[in-house]
């Protein structure tokens, strides 16, 4: 358990702040006038707050409220309470949810619906208490800014708005503490940084690499979504520079971090660096990033060291590939819950590399008709970030995607003028046999 922390609570008048009710969604207005009616506090709370003072867009509302999930059910017809960590009432409007948290206290009052493991992490936090307690429950300052929809104020406690102003994530309480009680803020310091181009206050970002290890603790389902939020959010480059500084990354991905390690011309990472800016881009132009794809690219550096050495262990080529892609998933499966359903075709993109270099007919056809076919090119010519070995590759299958004959034809041709500067005669067809009338030959 933390120390009491103190709050000291600035009002933030309408004419200084630039939140203002058209930017709101008008089913959290709904929730907030319902609650305040019904003679209950209530406040837009957390990153909807943060964005929109820095200008934002949220595409989530939360609501903090002093009355209870069955309180809030009772107000609302179309309310469904979910958790039991946290008990939360979710006030659904078609495809909108509004997330709707009673304040929580940052003590624990005997009742047993507050749980701690033993190393500090919270097991389950439904002890309910004042808005400052709630204020100061939350992660980050920046988090913990309430809007009221009775006077338009935003109201702080914690020092959030200047540090918002400044652009600095810090978190309440002792840092240790903090990370301790959910290891998982570490990687959410990061994630938000990238996000919002904020810096990570010193004394907060002082204790993650020696702290790193915790995140084992964390569920791996849990993790599996956490990566989803840091690399397909539109700033996966910054999250994945800010893994690498904070000391994270070996925690997240260990057999990438120690692969990018040994790599000494750094190629891999250059590779790593190049798809997860394709990523952003993609995002940005709002075009799908599937979660197979990313991982083939976070997990191929683990992929290329296991090739590798189980190469000089003398397996042979096509076994040491499904060995090295069945062991590199087997390990990262301790860490993140990769769902089959991206495991499987993030195997398939890196089987299918070797085959690039095949330009035999019936397997050339064979190739383009593969389920996994466009995003395993697409892989390819990402590896040309690391190698320009494979401009020749790329430029055969870009060619055979929409005029097979002439590159099978234009790649025969090139293979015959090799044989013939190197003094060979050029291959003879062999010439099939005709069978007789009644089969024989």
């Amino acid at each position: 358990m933390q120390p009491h922390i103190r709050t000291q609570l600035q009002i933030i008048p309408r004419d200084q702040h630039n939140v203002s009710r058209r930017d709101i969604s008008p089913n959290a207005l709904r929730v907030l006038y319902r609650l305040r009616e019904g003679g209950f506090e209530a406040y837009l709370v957390g990153g909807a707050v943060r964005d929109l003072l820095i200008g934002g867009h949220p595409k989530d509302f939360d609501v903090a409220t002093n009355a209870t999930p069955e309180e809030v059910k009772g107000l609302f017809r179309n309310c469904r309470l979910i958790g039991r960590r946290f008990r939360l009432a979710h006030v659904v409007y078609g495809r909108e949810i509004i997330e709707v948290a009673t304040f929580r206290a940052n003590s624990d009052d005997g009742s047993g619906d507050r749980e701690l493991h033993e190393g500090g992490r919270v097991l389950r936090d439904n002890v309910y208490g004042s808005i400052e307690d709630d204020a100061v429950r939350r992660d980050f300052t920046a988090n913990a800014l309430y809007y009221a929809i009775e006077d338009f104020s935003v109201r702080d406690y914690t020092g959030g708005f200047d540090d918002v102003r400044n652009r600095l994530m810090r978190l309440i309480g002792d840092p240790e503490t903090r990370y301790r009680e959910d290891p998982v803020r570490m990687l959410r310091a990061v994630r938000l940084a990238a996000k919002l181009d904020f810096e990570i206050e010193t004394e907060t970002a002082k204790p993650i690499a020696q702290l790193a290890p915790l995140l084992r603790e964390a569920a791996p389902a849990r993790l599996f979504e956490e990566c989803l939020k840091l690399f397909l959010s539109g700033h996966a480059v910054k999250s994945f520079l800010g893994l690498e500084r904070h000391g994270l990354l070996p925690a997240l991905l260990p057999e990438t971090a120690a692969a990018l390690k040994s790599n000494r011309s750094g190629a891999l990472r250059r590779m790593l660096l190049e798809g997860l800016k394709g990523t952003d881009t993609r995002v940005a132009n709002d075009e799908p990033v599937s979660p197979a794809f990313l991982f083939a690219l976070l997990l191929w550096p683990a992929y290329c060291r296991a090739l590798i050495t189980l190469q000089a262990q003398g397996v042979h080529a096509a076994e040491a590939q499904r060995r090295a892609a069945d062991r590199v998933t087997v390990h990262q499966l301790e860490t993140i819950a990769l769902p089959r359903r991206f495991s499987l075709p993030m195997q398939e993109i890196w089987l299918l590399q070797s085959r690039f270099s095949q330009r035999q007919r019936k397997r050339v056809f064979r190739t383009l008709a593969h389920p996994r076919f466009r995003a395993a090119f697409d892989f390819l010519n990402l590896r040309m970030a690391a190698s320009e070995e494979h401009a020749d590759d790329v430029a055969f299958w870009r060619e055979a995607q929409t005029d097979p004959a002439h590159a099978l034809a234009a790649a025969d041709a090139h293979r015959d003028v090799e044989s013939n500067e190197e003094g060979d005669a050029p291959r003879k067809r062999r010439r099939r046999r005709r069978k007789t009338a009644h089969g024989g030959e």
